[in-house]
């Protein structure tokens, strides 16, 4: 079978669906090729919470993303001011300034214009009140730098992106997957697929778009590119993401680019299947850790819950786990913490134990030293700061604890009132940081740096955006801009190249 469009794109997830419609936008004739099945199609997107991080400078302008909130609402909330700098700051600082600056200049400076546009292709838009947000005195109080997110999650937001792409007459072929680009003449032309249950096919087109993943679904890559242990990790999201485009683009001569041997990786439930259950979604992460302790095997605290707000942690603290004897810790809180934890603490799919008292939850804490636990708590409780007052996490605190090894820089409350919940976890991992280099206009580049003919890339298949973390709601950000840009340089491309 052969069939011919001006563009095809690979994959059916955010970056790749807004490939999709910013190519047809331009008049190209585009097909989306996607090697799930419909009921689970769209990448790691079906399964993200889908708070996206946008460079917004006025709070108000965000009542240009957001509809349904009224005058009374907006102005309980106490929203700071974030520029595209203070994005393109947060990520550097956290990237460890390894960030590539002209890529990631792109995404901060396109951020709020292009949540603008996937407005106008039916997105909605919602404040994020549940998570990003903590009610005190009666206004919402915003943290992390993150008020916004799609509404109905990662679900609501591929259903968006294809009842517009069904508006606009893009076909989705799904159970193609994608095992070989075509060249011709120095020029890719096209793919070849393994059409799951009918065999092999060619699509012929003047420019393909890779928006297929990473590699997080690969074991064997894992290992290779990871390092040890990383093939034992959880993936949080589809079985489908097994690193098709980076090897494809590799085969033609791509240069591989960023950091391949990171991971963004986050505390999972020990217990979570070994792929992203639709049924859970992201509820098996637990991120509540800021208002409580972590202790592994031995009974240890191994690094600091409250070092700052959860958005700018959660992402590299899987890989600490992956570290701990067993690969797995212990989640602890107290009455305080408690009622305050996030909604997937109470999940049905939960590896929970409570205990009345220190003693009674240390029995219970599986493959854990409890001596060498109560002895960590105690330590623990001694070195906090005296008084007790309410836990904001809407700021941080600097309530830390002294002289410890490894200390608490905020949110530092003893663990002392009972009943005690604990929760395991071990590590869940998002998406691979490691893809391909491309330029500005989301062109894959060679190993001398110059662009491919007729390949495009973006979402998680690009390298070079971020190293060792991230901060929250970014990556949906990069997949969006760049796949904005992507669909628009390869329908350009289509009618002129």
């Amino acid at each position: 079978m052969e069939r011919s469009f001006d563009v095809v794109v690979l994959g059916a997830g955010n970056a790749a669906m807004c490939a999709a419609l910013a190519a047809r936008e331009q008049g190209a004739r585009v097909v989306v090729l996607e090697a799930a099945p419909v009921e689970t199609q769209g990448g790691n997107t079906r399964y993200a919470a889908g708070q996206m991080r946008n460079g917004f400078c006025d709070p108000r302008r965000l009542r240009e993303l957001v509809d349904d909130v009224d005058d009374a609402l907006f102005d309980s909330l106490d929203i700071d001011p974030y520029t595209p700098e203070d994005f393109f700051d947060d990520v550097a600082r956290l990237t460890e300034y390894r960030t590539d600056p002209a890529l990631m200049e792109v995404v901060t400076r396109e951020s709020f214009e292009t949540l603008c546009w996937m407005k106008r292709m039916g997105v909605r838009f919602q404040f994020s009140l549940g998570r990003q947000a903590q009610k005190v005195d009666g206004r919402f109080r915003f943290w992390g730098n993150l008020p916004v997110e799609v509404w109905g999650g990662g679900e609501g937001l591929l259903q968006s992106y294809n009842a517009r792409a069904g508006e606009l007459g893009i076909e989705v072929v799904n159970g193609a997957m994608a095992t070989r680009l075509l060249v011709v003449d120095g020029v890719v032309a096209g793919v070849e697929v393994a059409h799951a249950g009918k065999g092999p096919g060619r699509y012929r087109a003047r420019a393909v778009v890779l928006a297929c993943g990473g590699f997080e679904a690969n074991a064997d890559m894992r290992a290779k590119y990871l390092g040890p242990g990383w093939d034992l990790a959880k993936v949080r999201g589809t079985r489908f993401n097994t690193g098709r485009a980076l090897k494809m683009a590799l085969e033609v001569g791509a240069r591989s680019y960023g950091h391949l041997s990171g991971a963004h990786s986050t505390c999972w439930d020990t217990n979570a299947p070994e792929f992203g259950d639709l049924e859970v979604g992201d509820s098996y992460q637990k991120h509540s850790y800021p208002i409580g302790i972590m202790v592994n095997a031995r009974g240890e605290r191994f690094l600091d819950e409250g070092a700052d707000f959860r958005n700018y942690t959660y992402a590299k603290y899987g890989a600490r786990l992956l570290q701990q004897p067993g690969m797995f810790a212990w989640q602890v809180f107290d009455q305080r913490a408690v009622p305050m934890l996030r909604d997937e603490y109470r999940i049905r799919q939960v590896t929970r134990v409570r205990g009345d008292t220190l003693e009674e939850l240390a029995a219970k804490l599986e493959g854990v030293d409890a001596p060498a636990f109560l002895a960590t708590v105690a330590a623990f409780n001694a070195a906090v700061p005296p008084g007790d007052p309410p836990i904001n996490l809407g700021t941080k605190d600097g309530r830390c604890t002294r002289a410890l090894a490894v200390p608490k820089s905020n949110w530092a409350y003893p663990i002392d009132r009972g009943p005690f919940e604990a929760y395991q976890v071990t590590t869940g991992n998002t998406f691979t940081f490691g893809g391909v280099k491309i330029s500005t206009r989301a062109e894959v580049e060679d190993e001398a740096g110059a662009p491919i003919p007729g390949l495009f890339a973006a979402g998680e298949a690009v390298g070079g955006l971020f190293y060792h973390n991230y901060p929250g709601g970014s990556g949906l950000t990069a997949g969006a801009v760049y796949g904005r840009i992507a669909g628009r340089q390869a329908a350009t491309w289509a009618a002129v190249g």
